[in-house]
């Protein structure tokens, strides 16, 4: 039986609509993904629960941000939404109390930092240094991720000294989108540096690409895969537009079959990294599809996936296990980490 004649006995994709062409082209590259593990991860920076998966249900890994919901730039896919979840910590002080008191009292096993950017696309962390590199001293074994928006390798040597362990930004590839979306007078070629700035230091380098960042459309995703061989980074963090941020009419939502013909890509152009898909990707049947293709194009995890996600792993014979943690963080790291839960249970990691 083939995967497209498979995915239809599933029962949470019972109404969901595939390409058989490309389900047949992910097929037929399986055998080189066959042995990849699919890590499914639950940060604990929203609720989370599927009918295959639980959230751990500890603020084990939340996120900061130093800005509030405060940001400049005020892009038009994101007109600063996506800083609200986050915890604000505006004043260095607020984020030392306030990881000291999860580590007490939540088991908490790292944090992203993160904030608005100003109109240069760049955020000023340096108040926050001392802060980092005094918990780290006092906690060893906590973990630091930052969004570093665009920087140099002054700035990126400032991270690495602080303690920061994941450094985790947006590679844009079409100065259209740079112009027009991010409202942004850099080219294509910033984001190119700060990339190699990053991959200068010791920090685990995840960059992002966002799918249909241009209003919905398939533009330049294709050059930051090239942008992104070209440089050593260990993994790549795919996710999708998400059209309900923005301002009404002004994005399309992506469809899945461009969507999945990026994850195939990605595959083909960066076989020996970690591609991984993010938090952000449309929800309903849409999320269903987006995240069967994730696992069927061969990437390596998908963080709060959709119910089916684990059918399609099944599947197609990948092995898989739960984190519940950052996908960016957990780079690097084995399946014997106490922040995983394999499948065989769904109970909170000690």
């Amino acid at each position: 039986m083939t995967w497209f004649e498979s995915l239809q006995g599933i029962e949470e994709l019972e109404d969901a609509e595939f390409d058989a062409a490309l389900v047949a082209e992910m097929e037929a590259s399986a055998a080189a993904n066959m042995q990849r593990m699919v890590r499914f991860s639950t940060p604990t920076f929203k609720e989370y629960e599927s009918s295959e998966l639980q959230s751990c249900g500890k603020n084990s890994f939340p996120a900061f941000s130093i800005t509030a919901a405060g940001c400049a730039l005020m892009c038009d896919h994101c007109e600063a939404k996506i800083l609200e979840p986050m915890i604000p910590a505006i004043k260095p002080e607020i984020l030392d109390r306030k990881v000291r008191h999860l580590i007490e009292t939540e088991d908490l096993q790292g944090f992203l930092l993160s904030g608005g950017s100003n109109k240069r696309n760049e955020i000023n962390y340096s108040r926050f240094y001392p802060v980092i590199e005094q918990l780290k001293r006092d906690f060893p074994q906590l973990r630091v991720a930052i969004h570093t928006a665009l920087t140099d390798e002054k700035g990126a040597r400032e991270m690495e000294a602080s303690g920061v362990d994941v450094a985790m930004l947006d590679i844009i590839g079409a100065e259209e989108t740079i112009r027009e979306v991010y409202h942004l007078d850099r080219p294509v070629d910033d984001f190119e540096a700060t990339v190699e700035a990053l991959c200068a230091t010791s920090m685990q380098i995840s960059p992002h690409i966002v799918i249909g960042l241009h209003y919905g459309r398939i533009l330049g995703e294709e050059n930051a895969l090239d942008i992104l061989s070209r440089h050593d980074t260990k993994a790549l963090v795919l996710v999708v537009i998400m059209p309900f941020y923005a301002k009404p009419g002004t994005f399309v939502t992506p469809d899945t079959r461009d969507v999945g013909r990026i994850f195939l890509e990605a595959r083909r152009r960066l076989p020996d990294r970690q591609v991984l898909l993010g938090c952000a990707r449309p929800p309903g049947m849409h999320k269903r599809v987006t995240d069967a293709y994730a696992v069927m194009a061969g990437l390596d995890g998908i963080a709060f996936p959709a119910d089916g996600a684990v059918a399609v792993a099944d599947m197609t014979g990948r092995p898989f296990h739960q984190a519940h943690a950052c996908c960016s963080i957990k780079l690097g790291q084995t399946s014997g980490t106490s922040s995983i839960a394999t499948m065989a249970s769904t109970s909170c990691a000690a």
